[in-house]
């Protein structure tokens, strides 16, 4: 019996990898060190007292709805690290391309500096690593890494464009309000404003409930289980497009409940302690219509399921 051959270290490869191109290496080193003084030393930002990677830092706190953004660097990293084996097995090269995504993420880094737009030079991050990893490492690992490197944009704060969230409240508040007088609590919705019909309850959706915070950590969830559930691009851009769809859903659940302990525990239970404990339901339920909604993508019925693996065996005999 054949014994399976151990695996190189990850550590070996790089050092085998440094051993080889010294002067890539070398290139590589000089790259880091200039990202890590012009992105987290260099200040430009708040009358020039703040770094780039410093601002966005602070900017990602409760208040902005962005807190989640200080999960994506640990995120990306766990993202590589699962693509570890492709890494590996991937064919090392150099493509001049890179050039043209450090260029462009050169010239959103100045912009930025130039305008004073924080948003601006920490959005060229992504385009600037891209970039040197394709000229360094060429197409195969740019293209292993593509989805890591670029999931980085989701650290780039959109606090600003909340007002256009405020329809999601809306649509929201009725679908919620259409749920519970289906299952038998009667309800009554004026805009985003709730109102049992007995009186015994009564509610403002605000944008805490409905609002970017859980709109951009849906699609967050939306682009990694696309990735690391679909085998073709079209699917996964498919259940990322649909992130609205299952925020809808999970902030629609959350309201429901809501109504329900209210209804039957009072207001004061429903809107003091389980409003901010039900803050964490939202993603159960978009998680389960994401889960369903992958299902559907892939659904084969039985006799196509079985002409298919007809065919496989078929090809595989011949």
């Amino acid at each position: 019996m054949e014994q399976a051959q151990p695996k190189t270290p990850w550590s070996d490869l790089v050092v085998d990898w440094i051993k080889r191109e010294p002067a890539a290496a070398f290139l590589l080193a000089a790259i880091a060190a200039t990202f890590v003084y012009f992105f987290g030393f260099l200040p430009l930002f708040t009358n020039g007292q703040l770094s780039t990677l410093v601002w966005a830092w602070q900017a990602w706190n409760p208040e902005t709805n962005y807190e989640h953004a200080k999960l994506i660097p640990l995120i990306v990293a766990f993202l590589v690290w699962n693509a570890r084996d492709k890494l590996k097995k991937a064919e090392l090269g150099s493509s001049k391309w890179g050039w043209l995504f450090i260029a462009f993420g050169l010239f959103l880094f100045f912009a930025g500096a130039r305008t004073l737009q924080a948003r601006l030079t920490l959005t060229s991050l992504p385009f600037l690593i891209f970039g040197i990893v394709l000229y360094v490492w060429g197409r195969n690992v740019a293209r292993i890494l593509l989805f890591p490197i670029f999931f980085l944009l989701f650290a780039v704060p959109l606090n600003f464009i909340a007002h256009a969230t405020a329809k999601l409240q809306f649509l929201e508040t009725g679908v919620a309000s259409a749920i519970c007088n289906l299952i038998g609590i009667k309800v009554h919705a004026i805009g985003t404003v709730v109102s049992a019909a007995d009186n015994t309850f009564r509610f403002e959706v605000d944008e805490g409930c409905s609002g970017i915070r859980s709109l951009m950590a849906i699609m967050m969830l939306a682009a990694i289980f696309g990735h690391l559930t679909q085998d073709r691009l079209w699917k996964q851009l498919l259940i990322f497009a649909a992130a609205v769809f299952f925020a809808i859903v999970g902030n629609a659940g959350r309201l429901v409940s809501i109504f329900v302990v209210a209804r039957w525990f009072g207001q004061d239970l429903a809107g003091g302690p389980y409003h901010t404990i039900s803050g964490y339901l939202s993603f159960p339920f978009a998680i389960g219509a994401m889960l369903l909604f992958s299902k559907l993508l892939n659904f084969k019925p039985t006799r196509l399921k079985e002409a298919t693996v007809a065919r496989e065996k078929v090809s595989y005999d011949y």
